[in-house]
């Protein structure tokens, strides 16, 4: 059985800023099928939308027990999930190492929920933002990319997931435009 790929990225503008505008995207891939989805908030975090992209993506898989690879950017994300993060935060009540409450629990919590309907999730990460014109940088982060997930990835495989990354903060882009146009209402 052939996996889904999901890239993913999230975006915050003014992620330090009390008020402020983020966005995320997704690209789910399947053979020669996409489907992007996109969408943003007001007033979150740019982890939120890095979390926020693969909860989507993942609810709009209409099956369970799945093979599924997720590429991100993100190292909060997929760190998470590669290290066991969250293994240790519920044994601990979602307290984390230095004692203190896990941040984004609810989301954190909603995509457990939804990684445990599939069969497999591997978790793998990219650099996001890279210039694929630039062969001396493509080299360097290609070693890196295997450093980070394997040394089974081809340039071919490292150069695709780079482009969707990109068209996924295309998307994370678009969702923050959305909300920059939508009314706001009392």
């Amino acid at each position: 059985m052939k996996s889904i790929n999901i890239y993913t990225d999230g975006a915050c503008s003014g992620n330090q800023n009390e008020e402020n505008i983020g966005g995320w995207g997704a690209i789910l891939s399947y053979g020669e099928h996409t489907k992007e989805l996109c969408g943003g908030e007001i007033n979150t975090t740019n982890n939120r939308m890095e979390m926020t992209a693969l909860l989507e993506a993942l609810k709009v898989l209409s099956k369970d027990q799945l093979s599924i690879n997720v590429f991100s950017d993100s190292s909060y994300l997929i760190e998470c999930f590669t290290k066991k993060w969250y293994v240790k935060w519920q044994m601990n009540g979602w307290i984390t190492a230095s004692k203190t409450p896990v941040e984004n629990k609810e989301l954190w919590e909603a995509l457990l929920r939804q990684i445990d309907r599939q069969k497999e999730i591997n978790f793998y990460r990219v650099k996001g933002h890279l210039n694929v014109n630039k062969e001396a940088e493509l080299k360097k982060w290609y070693n890196k990319f295997k450093e980070w997930n394997g040394q089974h990835f081809s340039m071919d495989d490292f150069l695709l997931a780079t482009k969707m990354n990109i068209q996924a903060d295309v998307l994370a882009n678009k969702g923050m435009d959305i909300i920059r146009k939508t009314p706001i209402t009392d």
